[in-house]
């Protein structure tokens, strides 16, 4: 049996959005891959943040007494 040119057609056109699938899934794994790095950074990023916030909050209140019981007021 001998397969049309529509069939033929077909088949090639099946094959390339087939490959084209497979480049995909490449590069989705790829971004994936890059996503986890970047989470990872942003993550230490806020831990860092949270440290220097406590840090301030507490030199805010430190320096606060300290002039209070200089008798320093606004």
């Amino acid at each position: 049996m001998k397969k049309s040119e529509f069939e033929t057609d077909i088949t090639v056109h099946l094959i390339r959005i087939g490959s084209d699938i497979e480049h995909i899934k490449k590069d989705v794994a790829g971004i994936e891959d890059h996503l986890s790095k970047m989470n990872g950074r942003v993550r230490e990023n806020e831990k860092s943040i949270s440290g220097i916030k406590a840090v301030g909050g507490t030199l805010t209140v430190i320096i606060g007494a300290v002039l209070t019981w200089f008798g320093i007021e606004k």
